[in-house]
């Protein structure tokens, strides 16, 4: 049997543009704890808590179509293994579909078998909701 990364799509009225720039205003979305920005090609990131630090890299960037971080440390306490995410990418492809946007989000390497999934795999839908939610709102979810 093949390994499944965990994978969501959204649809959005908003324009593949939009998607794409909201998409790398991570703090708006993801968590207000960010150091660093998603901004650009080989940006690096950190998202943290008081035990916990997450780094990425953006490592491909298609303007208006696909994002691409690999997360290159870790440090989550609350795992058997803190390192568990390291060297996993987290996707982002854009399309446009008629008068919708489509995000198709893909977490490489967060796949059943790994012990943070059945806590990752809600997280991960809850953090999509929101950006669904501010890209059809416009009002930005989280307090910089």
């Amino acid at each position: 049997m093949v390994a499944q990364d965990y994978h969501k799509s959204i649809t959005t009225p908003a324009s593949a543009a939009e998607a794409f720039t909201k998409i790398s205003d991570v703090r708006t979305w993801w968590t207000p704890n960010i150091k660093g920005s998603a901004n650009h090609l080989n940006d690096v990131f950190s998202m943290f808590t008081e035990k916990d630090t997450v780094t990425l890299q953006v490592v491909e960037v298609v303007p208006n179509k696909k994002w691409v971080w690999l997360v290159t440390d870790c440090q989550m306490s609350w795992l058997q293994d803190p390192t568990e995410w390291k060297n996993t990418r987290i996707v982002f492809e854009i399309s446009e579909e008629g008068q919708q946007t489509r995000i198709d989000m893909t977490h490489v390497g967060l796949v059943p078998e790994v012990e943070c999934y059945n806590v990752c795999e809600p997280g991960w839908d809850r953090h999509l909701k929101t950006l669904a939610a501010w890209l059809e709102t416009g009002i930005a979810p989280l307090a910089r």
